[in-house]
Parts: C-alpha cells; structure tokens; sequence
C-alpha cells in the first residue's frame, strides 16, 4: 500500500512538472544519508524520504459501514484506519552544477508549488490500491513536521543540513475482514388481531 502511494505522489509530480524539469531530473525514495545518492539515483534528483507513519486519530471511526449487494445481501466493515504518511522532500543538484544552490532552491520551489496546487491528490494520478479510497487522499505541505529538529536529523544520517519540503499524505487502511450480515430487509408486516365483535380489542 505504501509502494502505491509512492508512485502516487510520483506520478503527480511526473504530471505536473514543466516538461524542462522533468526531461533532467529523476525521482527517488531511498534514504538521504552521507552515500546519497546510491549509484540507482542519477542527479539531479528529488528525493521523498518516508521517515513517519502513525495513525490520525482525530479522524478515528468506530462507526461500522453498511456495503448492499445486487443480490440483496449485505456486509458490514469497519470504518478504515486513517494514517498519516510524512515525507522530506529534499532536492539534490548536478555535481558539475555551477550554481548548485540556486538550482536546488530552482526545483524546490517547483515542487512546492505542485504540492500547494493540490491540497487533494488528484483521482487521476492515484495508483493501484490509492484507488477508490473512500475519502480523498488530503495532502499537506509547509506544515510542521514530525522530526523534532530538522538539524538533528541530518546529523544522525551523515549529511550536512539543506533546504527540505515537509509533506503528509493521509490514507485509508483497511486491517479488518467485511462481515456477512445476510440478506436485507426491506419489507415490514404489521398484524392486528380483531376481538370476536370485530373490534381491535380496543376500549
């Protein structure tokens, strides 16, 4: 399910993009310590490091969801598990740049302003089991994070500091098995006895 948002979130980015961008840089998900990038990643490359993932529970339901069959029976499930997936989006320029800086900061700022255009990841990216979610795939950029010090965690992966985009995707996770309820009903009967002088019995 993860895999399939990443290729979610590349997917927007791959459609959304200027054309100039996409035709030089690569997309990678690995890990941004001091060996970045591996020999798998050719620069420049924008890198989406998932470092958290944990349940939302403001969005928790306890409620339980009714699914009607064309046959007339039904099943029941529970409400989905909303989590939270954080990315580091973090740009990492040609070594033979001139202006690494600026080209960095260049392509930073085209990401972010894909991600802001796009507060829902739209239905026509979606992949695999990102389709036909429930509720929409909300996603937030330029929020706090989930890392306490941004400085912290470059030093614990080796690297010195940069320039990174926070971005969280909320999706819904389904752990638990529908359950068979049987078949609907939809007819009621209402029955009333008559006293022996035709009366309902009723004074």
């Amino acid at each position: 399910m993860i895999h399939d948002l990443d290729r979610t979130i590349e997917q927007l980015l791959r459609a959304e993009l200027p054309a100039s961008v996409l035709s030089q840089v690569g997309i990678s998900f690995v890990t941004p310590d001091a060996q970045f990038p591996p020999s798998s990643v050719t620069l420049p490359a924008i890198d989406l490091f998932l470092y958290d993932v944990r349940e939302n529970r403001d969005l928790r339901s306890n409620e339980w969801q009714i699914d009607r069959r064309e046959d007339g029976t039904a099943a029941k499930r529970r409400a989905p598990v909303r989590v939270d997936c954080s990315y580091l989006i973090s740009v990492w320029p040609s070594e033979s740049s001139n202006t690494p800086a600026q080209d960095e900061h260049r392509l930073l700022g085209e990401v972010m302003s894909v991600l802001l255009r796009h507060p829902v990841i739209p239905a026509s990216v979606l992949q695999g089991t990102m389709q036909g979610q429930e509720a929409p795939l909300p996603g937030s950029s330029l929020q706090p994070g989930r890392l306490q010090s941004v400085a912290e965690f470059w030093q614990a992966l080796g690297g010195k500091p940069k320039a990174a985009l926070n971005y969280t995707v909320t999706i819904g996770v389904q752990p638990h098995a529908e359950v068979d309820t049987g078949p609907l009903v939809t007819d009621s009967e209402v029955r009333m006895e008559l006293g022996a002088n035709g009366s309902n019995g009723q004074g």
